[in-house]
């Protein structure tokens, strides 16, 4: 186990959500936990707050930069914000598959255009959906049939990851290959953390040994009493799994 001013072997497959509404509170959970966080992930909340200024936290510690923004919109207006996005210096920057091909060909042709090593990452099905949820959509599959659908689509036009659950993550590799960046929120350590608004969740080891590239936590570090010893934790368990992959 390392200590926590030591960097964890693991760190590169942790990201952590940056959930906070100040840019103080963000950069003082970010130091807490870049040991074991090689990715630092700005969602929402933070970027509407803060905007670019939050960007730079994760680059002052040496972490990468998970852009969560979602992107969904006509073709021209994604293209535009994947070019300021990888004028930011992001690694990382969400998009939806449900946007259609046309969307998600033009994000992907800008990113490769850009040529700064941001990678997209296409929204498969929300963590915080299930079945009843895609059926009120008028979405007649059930969560792992359409996160496969819409990962087909976004990888057919060119977007190289894709955001599913724990329960998607091996039916993802299998058909996207190894070379395809999984990545993986509503994760929970085995240790009873609470579900909160996520419903479809899974541990740090199944994930991993599922195939996933990258573990997205938040509440679970964020809210715990030691947030860098549970941060430790999580890396721990991904360098166990790693192992056993």
């Amino acid at each position: 186990m390392t200590r926590n001013n030591e960097r964890h072997p693991a760190r590169e497959k942790l990201a952590y959500a940056l959930d906070f509404p100040s840019l103080a509170q963000a950069e003082a959970g970010a130091a807490r936990v870049a040991h074991a966080a090689g990715v630092l992930k700005v969602g929402l909340e933070l970027f509407v707050s803060e905007g670019p200024r939050a960007v730079a936290v994760g680059q002052k510690l040496g972490c990468d930069v998970f852009l969560d923004l979602k992107l969904h919109d006509i073709p021209e207006t994604v293209e535009r914000a994947v070019a300021a996005a990888a004028g930011h210096g992001v690694r990382y920057l969400t998009v939806h598959a449900a946007g259609g091909p046309q969307m998600l060909a033009a994000a992907a042709r800008r990113a490769e255009r850009e040529n700064t090593g941001l990678v997209l990452l296409a929204i498969t099905v929300l963590t915080s959906l299930d079945a009843s949820d895609l059926a009120a959509l008028g979405v007649a599959a059930d969560p792992g049939a359409h996160a496969l659908r819409m990962a087909r689509l976004a990888h057919e036009q060119g977007i190289p990851g894709m955001v599913c659950s724990a329960a998607e993550v091996s039916a993802l590799r299998a058909a996207l290959g190894p070379a395809a960046v999984l990545v993986t929120p509503g994760i929970r350590p085995a240790s009873g953390a609470a579900a909160d608004d996520q419903k479809r969740t899974g541990t740090p080891e199944s994930a991993i040994r599922s195939g996933s590239s990258l573990l997205v936590v938040g509440r679970p570090i964020r809210d715990a009493a030691d947030p860098a010893a549970a941060a430790t934790a999580i890396c721990d368990e991904i360098q166990r799994a790693s192992a056993l992959a």
